[in-house]
Parts: structure tokens; C-alpha cells; sequence
């Protein structure tokens, strides 16, 4: 498990990392409401929901429980956990057994150094956009074993191998607007709002955590979901049929 730092998790410096256009100063403040020339817009993705699009939440509507997922993207836990179960939640979600709930923390570039939390999360808000689909396919690359970096390595600051890695996505590969996005940093300031929102979780004490219905998901009382998919998917079931009963 990858554990929060202090604070709200988020570098103050100005620049982004190794190959990171971004302007990560001025994106905070176009978070805030006050930006100005690249990001005197504030954009969500579309298929975001909520308040300012923080919302990521893929399935069906008729569904009657969600199956919320905390991750950074940096994360060499959540990335096992993605590729053990990520197959799975996906299909239950396809299949109307639950909605998944996506919020994204950020804290590894503190704690790590460098800005790939942010830039990755960036990108993926400007997959979103173009489809839920291309979000998880996107996703499900950039946690792929021979995809996803060291914790300590900040490959994912880089803004050309974030579009570099759409090669694997059919609907990204060659999407003019996807690299326009990402090279833009347009959903930069949103990257820094769903990243607050993870920060608000006060519950949430590292990656990958999952909740169903509020009900936390984990092996013991250690917080952290099981990587078995059997036994994650046991938990899953049991935790739907007490929120049932509620």
C-alpha cells in the first residue's frame, strides 16, 4: 500500500517534471477559479459527472451499488491490483452489477518527487473525454506490468510518452485531440480538483483502497483490497448483499 503524506499531497513548484509542459502553479490557480492564458478555461472531460466533473463514474445508471476505487497512478500497488482485478470490476460494471468509482490522489509526486501522478492523471481526463471506453482502456495501459514505472521513476511526467502509450488504444492512436489535450495540459486544473477530492477522503489512509457503498473492501484490517481476484470478488459479493439489507 501506498501511503499519504502530509498535507494535501500536491508539490507547490511551478514547472513540471522531465519532459512535463505543464504549468503546474498556474494550473492550481485556474483550479481556483482564476486562470489565465492556457488555462483561462476551466475544462472538465466529458463523461466526468458532478461538481466541476470530479465524478468519475462508469456503468450502467440502473445499477444499485458502486464500487468506489482510490489509486494514484504512480502506484506500484494499485498497478497490481489493476492488473489482477481490473478485468473483473470492468465486467461487473458492463454487466449492471455495480457502478466503479474512480478518484485519483496525486500524493506519490510529493512523496516520490517529480509530477507524473498529475501529468498521467491529465491524460486520462483527456481519454475520458473522448470515450468511457478509451478512459479504461487507457487506464488499464498506463497500469500494465510492462507499462507502469518504479515508484521512484517519473516516466509519466513526460507528455510525449503519455501520448506515445495510445499506440496500445486503437481509439486513441492517432486522435488529434487526445495529444492536443495532453501537450495543451488542458485538463490540467481538473487533474488538481479530482485530486482534492481524493485529499477530502479522510478515511483513506493509502492506494489502492476500495469501498462498496461506503463499506470499506479489505483483507484484514489492513485497508488494502485484496489482489486475489476470487477473494476480492467474495468480499465484493458479501459487502453488496449488507447493503442490501440497509
Amino acid at each position: 500500500m501506498a501511503e499519504r503524506v502530509g498535507g494535501d499531497g500536491l508539490r507547490r513548484d511551478g514547472d513540471g517534471g522531465r519532459g512535463d509542459g505543464s504549468d503546474w502553479a498556474a494550473a492550481e490557480v485556474a483550479e481556483e477559479g482564476g486562470g489565465s492564458g492556457p488555462y483561462a478555461r476551466y475544462a472538465a472531460p466529458a463523461h466526468a459527472r458532478g461538481e466541476g466533473g470530479t465524478d468519475i463514474v462508469l456503468g450502467r445508471e440502473d445499477a444499485e451499488h458502486t464500487l468506489t476505487l482510490y489509486e494514484d497512478l504512480r502506484c506500484p500497488v494499485c498497478a497490481a491490483f489493476e492488473q489482477a482485478n481490473g478485468g473483473r470490476i470492468r465486467e461487473d460494471a458492463e454487466a449492471g452489477r455495480y457502478r466503479a468509482e474512480y478518484v485519483f490522489g496525486t500524493f506519490l509526486d510529493e512523496r516520490a518527487g517529480g509530477t507524473g501522478s498529475r501529468n498521467a492523471l491529465s491524460a486520462l481526463g483527456a481519454a475520458l473525454d473522448v470515450s468511457p471506453e478509451a478512459f479504461l482502456a487507457y487506464k488499464e495501459v498506463l497500469f500494465s506490468a510492462d507499462r507502469h514505472p518504479d515508484e521512484v521513476s517519473d516516466e509519466f511526467a513526460d507528455d510525449r510518452h503519455l501520448v506515445g502509450l495510445t499506440q496500445e488504444v486503437a481509439e486513441l492512436r492517432g486522435h488529434d485531440g487526445f495529444e492536443k489535450a495532453v501537450l495543451d495540459g488542458v485538463y490540467d486544473p481538473w487533474a488538481l480538483r479530482v485530486s482534492a477530492k481524493f485529499d477530502a477522503a479522510e478515511d483513506v489512509t493509502g492506494t489502492p483502497a476500495a469501498e462498496l457503498d461506503g463499506e470499506r473492501i479489505q483483507e484484514g484490517g489492513a485497508g488494502t483490497p485484496p489482489m486475489d481476484p476470487g477473494r476480492f470478488g467474495r468480499l465484493v459479493e458479501a459487502a453488496m448483499e449488507r447493503s442490501a439489507r440497509r
